[in-house]
């Protein structure tokens, strides 16, 4: 496989970026994305001819603010987080040992907490993004955002230095110049991995009297704000889980899940829906388009993000009676339990 990988670097925060995809003129993601470096990426994008589709944020970060938003609304990807991130951040959420596919892609996700409590590392055949857990010849400290050094503990040794010793590791920072390391050179000359107990460990990393990050204060807050807003998702056709109704009833209408197959296994799509994957919209609208220009649809996904951009990409096609359901299904299952939908 002729995999595109590429590593950027931003020297305000010490923090690395990647961007993977399989093929030139393919489908692309990026991992832990920095807002002042969008232009960069878009860039790089243009330059390798590719297509962005998913944007992924190893944990809420503390010390920059994060690009996904802004990547979101210029290349109308997909967001995603591990599920202890906070709902509203991204528009899609994985668990424990989930995948994430795009074309000739796959990452696992693995839950490593303890730098914070919604981190996640992602494992790629022969490399491991670690977000912040594991770093090269350091751990990432575990004195706020709901650090642990204990749940750090157990996902070091319990979850990544398990890996292949020749597994690469690509961290979210580097405070040294060095680049890459790997799983065997980690657990070989890594400091803080040189202990034999959890309390051992702990001991280390409560006593690292380390300074605040300096953006912390701006940098959790807009992070924990980058989902697309009720308000926002009302101007592009929104409508609540009460009006749908009326447009259902409408012959023509068609009600779209979204959503990939992985959440659909997780919360079952509304009745008489059709599943088409947000990643094949723009097949599906191509293949059915003279069809659809004489229908009413009314997308949904998780949580209104994708449902929204949805609307964008059909307003591009120039298909006008295009709705979707704001706060998407969890929140129309809400309401469906109480028995008002």
């Amino acid at each position: 496989m002729n995999m595109i990988f590429r590593q950027t670097f931003d020297s305000i925060s010490s923090t690395y970026t990647y961007l993977i995809a399989s093929r030139k003129e393919g489908e692309a993601l990026i991992i832990d994305q920095v807002l002042e470096k969008t232009d960069q990426y878009i860039k790089l994008l243009e330059q390798l001819d590719l297509r962005l589709v998913k944007v992924i944020d190893t944990h809420i970060h503390a010390d920059h603010i994060s690009g996904i938003a802004e990547l979101r609304d210029r290349t109308k990807c997909v967001t995603l987080m591990g599920e202890h991130a906070p709902a509203d951040v991204v528009s899609m959420h994985v668990k424990d040992n989930e995948k994430v596919k795009i074309e000739g892609i796959e990452l696992t996700a693995l839950y490593t907490p303890g730098h914070t409590d919604d981190s996640y590392s992602f494992l790629m055949n022969d490399r491991v993004f670690t977000g912040d857990t594991l770093l090269i010849k350091g751990t990432g400290r575990t004195d706020f955002q709901n650090g642990n050094p204990y749940d750090s503990y157990k996902s070091l040794f319990e979850r990544l230095l398990k890996l292949p010793e020749k597994t690469y590791v690509y961290p979210a920072h580097d405070y040294k110049g060095e680049s890459v390391s790997t799983i065997g050179e980690e657990i070989k000359y890594n400091p803080r991995l040189q202990v034999s107990s959890a309390q051992e460990y702990a001991n280390i990393m409560d006593n690292l009297k380390l300074d605040s990050p300096k953006q912390m204060d701006v940098a959790v807050s807009n992070n924990e704000s980058m989902g697309m807003s009720l308000e926002k998702q009302k101007k592009l056709n929104g409508i609540i889980f009460n009006e749908m109704d009326s447009i259902l009833s409408d012959e023509s209408c068609q009600l779209i899940d979204l959503r990939e197959q992985s959440e659909i296994d997780k919360l079952p799509s509304l009745n008489n829906s059709i599943n088409v994957p947000y990643l094949n919209l723009h097949k599906y609208i191509n293949s059915k388009k003279e069809e659809l220009s004489k229908s009413k649809l009314i997308f949904y996904c998780a949580v209104g993000e994708r449902s929204a951009l949805a609307v964008q990409i059909c307003s591009s096609y120039n298909l006008q009676n295009v709705f979707h359901l704001m706060g998407g299904i969890k929140n129309i299952k809400k309401h469906q339990n109480r028995g008002k939908l």
